[in-house]
């Protein structure tokens, strides 16, 4: 089922990029007018675009948040506003994520349905969202479950050095768009990339801080996600 799952992600991407191309092929032959290619070819559009890939992929949050977030800038490339509509641009930008927050957050869940502590320790498990800003946390979890967390033109970071893995494993649901996610694990932990990137990546610096240490096969995480114009970094120090 899960792998089902994962390959559905990777046809629905593999469909979001050739879309992205047939567009851009369109504007090169002049089929489309070049009076709309502010609009269609923009980092604005880019937004929009993953919002809608990730809506149908299961994420709404994150995906709903993009989507206003890329048509909130894209509004002054189609319309002419007057300065006093202008000037309440950030509050209503503001609102309007907060809604998206408030009306998606119960489906978050619906992603990567987090596994439920029997230790009942709440540091078992996270789910964060980080958006124009930074966040560090410091787990120190003894039966570590892993959790989710969205970077949208910002960056987390999480310190595990001092927690446990729980004998199933963990598994991190990771989306960093113009964003970035860090790590800091031990280093005889195995790390499993299932990451799907555009203009992004994953990369595991641990090898540089502890090139004697070999990964224990029994300690497994896998981290999955997006990222886009943004990455995640696996370190020891």
């Amino acid at each position: 089922m899960e792998k089902e799952r994962d390959s559905d992600k990777r046809v629905l991407l593999g469909l979001f990029l050739i879309l992205a191309g047939v567009i851009w092929i369109l504007f090169r032959l002049d089929i489309i007018p070049a009076l709309w290619s502010d609009v269609f070819v923009s980092w604005q559009m880019l937004l929009v675009g993953l919002g809608i890939f990730l809506i149908i992929a299961g994420n709404n949050t994150t995906g709903t948040i993009l989507i206003v977030t890329g048509g909130f800038f894209l509004i002054p490339e189609i319309f002419t506003l007057p300065l006093h509509l202008k000037r309440l641009g950030w509050p209503v930008l503001i609102i309007a994520i907060g809604l998206a927050l408030l009306l998606t957050g119960r489906k978050r869940n619906n992603v990567l349905p987090l596994q439920k502590s029997e230790s009942g320790d709440s540091n078992d498990t996270f789910d964060d969202i980080v958006i124009f800003g930074g966040r560090e946390t410091f787990v120190s979890s003894k039966n570590f479950l892993g959790g989710k967390i969205t970077a949208i033109f910002g960056g987390a970071e999480y310190d595990m050095r001092q927690a446990n893995l729980a004998e199933t494993g963990a598994v991190i649901d990771c989306v960093a768009i113009f964003g970035g996610c860090g790590f800091k694990v031990p280093p005889d932990w195995t790390i499993i990339n299932e990451v799907n990137s555009i203009f992004g990546g994953v990369s595991d610096k641990r090898i540089l801080s502890a090139p004697e240490i070999v990964a224990n096969p029994s300690k497994k995480m896998v981290i999955k996600g997006y990222t886009a114009f943004g990455g995640i970094e696996i370190k020891y120090n």
